[in-house]
């Protein structure tokens, strides 16, 4: 199994940046692409961005284009989430996962099988 811990998490003021990382240990050979989602109380776990074993290519939600940044460090079994510009609806617990190799549904949830814990990023306004 993979297990994968996230931190990097805080209260920050809204036009503020964060930078959450994602540890992971276990079977890391088994680790292809790598997600980071959110989730508020109530409501469903949404797709935040993705990024390819490579680092190549990445995938943003609409929401955060342009203000996020992923990336990751192999060598170090390490996933990051550059976050700027932070506003108060970012506030959410922030989750990484990693992605089925065999799924090409980088949005989806489903397509993931395994999660972190979750860090807590509050944006005041």
């Amino acid at each position: 199994q993979v297990q994968l811990v996230e931190s990097g998490g805080g209260l920050v003021q809204a036009g503020g940046s964060l930078r959450l990382s994602c540890a992971a240990s276990g079977r890391t050979f088994s680790i292809y692409d790598m997600g980071w989602f959110r989730q508020v109380p109530g409501k469903e776990r949404e797709f935040v961005a993705a990024i390819q074993l490579s680092g190549s290519t990445t995938y943003y939600a609409d929401s955060v284009k342009g203000r996020f940044s992923i990336s990751r460090d192999n060598a170090k079994n390490t996933l990051y989430l550059q976050m700027n510009s932070l506003k108060p609806e970012d506030t959410a617990v922030y989750y990484c996962a990693t992605k089925k190799y065999y799924s090409a549904l980088f949005t989806h949830r489903d397509a993931y099988d395994y999660w972190g814990q979750g860090t807590q990023v509050t944006v005041s306004s």
